[in-house]
């Protein structure tokens, strides 16, 4: 993960080595509180920008990258989503972060719930955004890769491009990113991207540790532990994400003894991405509320 320029506030590109693993983290300095983001599954932490430089110098902002960090082979499990947690934990405790707000997307949500119920980070309030908290059956299943539905898919994902133009042009072909904001999509193609031994260009989080990270996810059954997460919790769903139709937010929403729900009119699964302005306005809502 590499630094680079822009509209400031602009963050330090830190490394801090967690249970024998080196994490990759961008740094914002700030004033308090303390707030972790944690980004979906095959994507980076530069995407939190435009949010995170809006919460900086009002609050310490810290976005971890979780790849690479630790090996992991999608045909043996993949990469565990507790294993993950757990490294969140730790990585917050060694940074000394005083009960910091933990902001979560997709992977990143449920990343972060499991660490505020199982591994007592004991955070002042969560944001999570479509969470991946999956029907109770799923859990219960022994899924191989090729019948996994995100990671027999993801595996198979394109990896080589000549320049950031085509990678640009290739994007903007695809739906899962044609309502992605200008700024992300640009910070998608200088940092999630690596050159190759052709020259050309590759991503960062390749298919195949993307796909470790998806069978990862069915390691741990996070519905039993929400109960658990005492702080307030907001759960953000996106009006026209096509997880809808097997993940019931609004049941989870509930399950949290201080839970609220949002729905993003006319937004996906990714909305980060697509909004981030209005996701930044809703955290700015959401800490000022919990720190009057």
């Amino acid at each position: 993960m590499t630094g680079g320029e822009g509209r400031g506030p602009f963050p330090e590109v830190r490394r801090e080595i967690v249970n024998g693993a080196g994490i990759d983290y961008l740094y914002y300095e700030g004033s308090g509180p303390d707030v972790v983001l944690l980004h979906a599954t095959g994507f980076l932490p530069w995407l939190w920008h435009p949010i995170a430089r809006e919460l900086s110098p009002a609050c310490r902002v810290v976005a971890p990258y979780f790849c690479d960090h630790r090996p992991a082979d999608p045909d043996e499990g993949g990469l565990s989503w507790e294993t993950l947690a757990e490294d969140l934990a730790a990585f917050s405790r060694q940074l000394g972060l005083d009960r910091p707000y933990l902001i979560g997307h997709s992977m990143g949500a449920t990343i972060i719930t499991i660490a505020a119920a199982v591994f007592e980070l004991a955070p002042r309030g969560l944001v999570l955004i479509e969470p991946i908290f999956l029907p109770d059956e799923v859990y219960r299943m022994n899924l191989r890769v090729e019948d996994h539905p995100l990671a027999s898919k993801s595996i198979k994902r394109r990896n080589g491009w000549h320049d950031a133009a085509e990678v640009k042009a290739y994007l903007r072909s695809r739906k899962m990113f044609e309502t992605w904001d200008e700024e992300v999509l640009n910070l998608y193609i200088r940092y999630g991207f690596l050159e190759n031994d052709a020259g050309g260009l590759e991503l960062a989080c390749s298919p195949r540790r993307e796909a470790a990270l998806f069978m990862g996810g069915n390691s741990l059954n996070p519905w039993p532990f929400l109960e658990k997460v005492t702080c307030p919790v907001l759960v953000i769903e996106g009006e026209k994400s096509e997880n809808r139709s097997f993940i019931d937010l609004k049941k989870a929403a509930g399950h949290f003894p201080s839970g609220s729900y949002r729905l993003v009119e006319g937004a996906g699964h990714l909305i980060p991405m697509e909004k981030p302005d209005e996701i930044g306005m809703t955290i700015h809502e959401h800490l000022r509320l919990k720190t009057s």
